[in-house]
């Protein structure tokens, strides 16, 4: 008898509603990283000494902050919304 999602385990339903927060840690470092290598490309295309990677890099913690509290929030009042119709 195969099980339906409600009849799910504990363990099954706790993946299901943590699942759409694993990939934001990688997020995160994905567009540090890639705003640091492109200020470093800036540093050697001009002959600067980091400043580019400094400024970009201050950039990418920006725009990845932003993203990281926008996504958390969407996901919460999703979340919210859900239990709210249950």
């Amino acid at each position: 008898m195969a099980l339906k999602p409600e009849d799910d385990s504990g363990i099954a339903k706790s993946l299901r509603d943590v699942a759409p927060y694993l990939g934001l840690g990688l997020q995160l470092a994905v567009t540090i990283v890639a705003f640091v290598l492109i200020g470093s490309w800036l540093d050697k295309k001009f002959s600067q000494n980091y400043i580019f990677t400094l400024i970009a890099g201050l950039f990418g913690i920006g725009i990845a902050l932003y993203n990281l509290i926008r996504t958390v929030t969407y996901l919460e009042k999703r979340s919210k919304l859900k239990n709210e119709k249950k």
